[in-house]
């Protein structure tokens, strides 16, 4: 006789024969599931306050399943106001800033910055893009090869004025006084532009 949950019925006469059908229905039906392998929890759902905890259970495969249903806790009273009904005294500020590195993006990527706090020191970490090269401005009156060109041949504008060469009476004559006023001019005009 296969097991029948409904035996034996309430305040009904006990039966061995009855009874031994059942327990012998139970262990037919314990000795065809095979042994469990593993088990698994399948879902844990939260219930309302109050209502009885479930749990499903099924073997698939060697393998028990389990559902469980727990129900939240009641919501409990109010704590009491701390001190003398102020909030609590402020924490302790940190230390200081502190900027670990600035890195130069490319032009076009966004700015970037990370933001780490070790206890004491909050730590930066920039990332800030190069800006586009700018448009090429119009050439100066003069290039810089130009310039370096008319410093570097300057002094040969000189060299076409020889040296004075010439002794001076004492006290100078005039023929003398004018000999060095020509060199002079001479000099001055050559090193004109």
């Amino acid at each position: 006789m296969p097991f029948d949950p409904t035996l034996p019925a309430a305040n009904t006469p006990n039966s061995s024969a009855q009874m031994r059908a059942q327990l012998n229905g139970l262990k037919e039906l314990i000795d065809n599931l095979g042994s469990v392998t593993s088990a698994q929890v399948e879902a844990v759902t939260t219930l309302p306050a109050g209502d009885a905890a479930t749990v499903d259970a099924s073997i698939t495969g060697g393998v028990l399943h389990f559902s469980f249903g727990i129900p939240q806790g009641q919501m409990g009273d109010p704590g009491p106001t701390g001190g003398n009904g102020n909030d609590g005294a402020p924490g302790q500020p940190f230390a200081q800033a502190v900027v670990d590195n600035v890195n130069t993006l490319s032009p076009g990527q966004d700015a970037t910055v990370d933001v780490s706090f070790d206890g004491t020191n909050v730590h930066f970490s920039f990332g800030i893009p190069r800006g586009n090269d700018g448009a090429q401005g119009p050439p100066g009156e003069v290039t810089l090869n130009e310039l370096a060109n008319v410093i570097n041949g300057s002094s040969a504008n000189s060299n076409s004025v020889g040296t004075l060469g010439l002794g001076v009476n004492d006290p100078p004559s005039g023929a003398d006084l004018q000999q060095v006023v020509n060199k002079l001019n001479e000099l001055i005009l050559a090193l004109r532009r």
